[in-house]
């Protein structure tokens, strides 16, 4: 999936994000105990105006610096106008940047791009969490995600994020290894691999001694902890996939 593409799917994820209301903001979070949509809002809001300042910030300064520099979002009836000024800002810097400029990022010196597909992924399973809260007190069902976003989205989970996961840290994994599929057309497959010192993915069809199977956005929902694991089709060792979901907590 290129920038541009992941551009544009986030443009529409920030739109169904802002297009929340106030009358939600006191609505718990059921995926994140203790939050509301308020605090949830004003948290993507902080992650809007951060990667701003990623973009506009010396490639060298770091994360640390960054985040010193990037005002923390008020709490109170802007809240929403908040989000929706930091969103649109973040979105034009996006589409004037070169995509390939030296950047900070979390993975230390990277590219404009990272942040482009970061900020969909963070903002299609936040906005989910919004949703998911205002459906529990009766409104709407979550509008679906795009199934080639939300496979984007399972590739950069296992790329960016469980790679960096020490394998002291999941002993239950330690030795095993896990087939992720999507079943909805778009083709998404990875191999996780725990047999070695770290964690190895490779995009293949594989046998693992575990493979889920699902739609892009179940699985993406999935390994981000905001569906049960029932969720998928499993098949092989149960225990290694229940490891996977319970020892991934990132």
């Amino acid at each position: 999936m290129t920038a541009d593409q992941q551009l544009e799917l986030l443009a529409a994820e920030c739109g169904r994000m802002g297009s929340l209301t106030l009358d939600d903001a006191s609505t718990p979070v059921p995926s994140m105990p203790d939050w509301t949509v308020e605090k949830l809002v004003r948290h993507v809001t902080f992650v809007h105006r951060m990667a701003r300042a990623a973009l506009d910030s010396p490639a060298d300064d770091g994360m640390a610096k960054v985040i010193a520099a990037v005002e923390r979002p008020e709490r109170g009836p802007r809240v929403l106008d908040d989000y929706r000024e930091a969103a649109e800002a973040v979105l034009d810097a996006y589409r004037r940047v070169e995509m390939n400029r030296a950047v900070a990022t979390w993975a230390g010196v990277g590219t404009a791009d990272y942040w482009v597909r970061r900020q969909l992924h963070e903002v299609t399973v936040h906005r989910f969490d919004a949703q998911d809260a205002v459906h529990a007190r009766g409104g709407p069902e979550p509008d679906p995600a795009d199934p080639g976003g939300a496979a984007d989205g399972i590739a950069e989970w296992a790329e960016a994020f469980l790679t960096r996961v020490p394998i002291d840290r999941v002993p239950d994994l330690a030795g095993r290894t896990v087939h992720l599929h999507t079943d909805d057309g778009t083709g998404m497959e990875l191999f996780l691999d725990f047999t070695g010192d770290t964690v190895v993915v490779s995009h293949e069809h594989r046998k693992g001694d575990v493979a889920l199977r699902g739609s892009a956005q179940d699985l993406l929902l999935t390994v981000w902890r905001r569906r049960p694991l029932e969720t998928l089709d499993i098949v092989g060792d149960q225990a290694v996939g229940l490891a996977l979901y319970d020892g991934i907590r990132i």
